[in-house]
């Protein structure tokens, strides 16, 4: 497995957790990444994503001002920090890495997937 996700868990509304996707074959430093999410009956969504440099970012508007992408291509690792969570964020959360050097919202550009990661938000 290329990208290995982690950090998800139950959580209850208003706390935080964060994500992290390691790159185990260092191939993705020159690669946008992202971080989408998945819930069941539903297309799988970006929620974030970064370019290669990590200096341009996007953010789907319902997590605007609450989430965070970041990355640190000297570790090959990907995060998302999730603060303020709400039960409408409960969902799969999967990082994958893209065919370019910056994000993009379709998932036919991404080539690399994680496993997924599994966050649940009480209410």
């Amino acid at each position: 497995v290329q990208l290995q996700a982690s950090g998800g868990g139950l959580v209850q509304a208003g706390g935080s957790l964060r994500l992290s996707c390691r790159d185990s074959r260092r191939t993705s430093s020159n690669n946008g990444m992202g971080w989408f999410r998945q819930t069941p009956g539903k297309e799988r969504v970006l929620v974030a994503g970064i370019n290669w440099r990590g200096d341009s970012t996007y953010y789907t508007d319902s997590v605007k001002g609450r989430f965070t992408i970041s990355r640190n291509n000297a570790q090959n690792t990907l995060y998302l920090q999730m603060n303020d969570l709400r039960p409408e964020d409960t969902a799969v959360y999967y990082c994958a890495t893209a065919r370019s050097a910056t994000w993009s919202t379709a998932t036919t550009s991404y080539n690399y997937w994680g496993q997924g990661t599994l966050v649940t938000v009480s209410s």
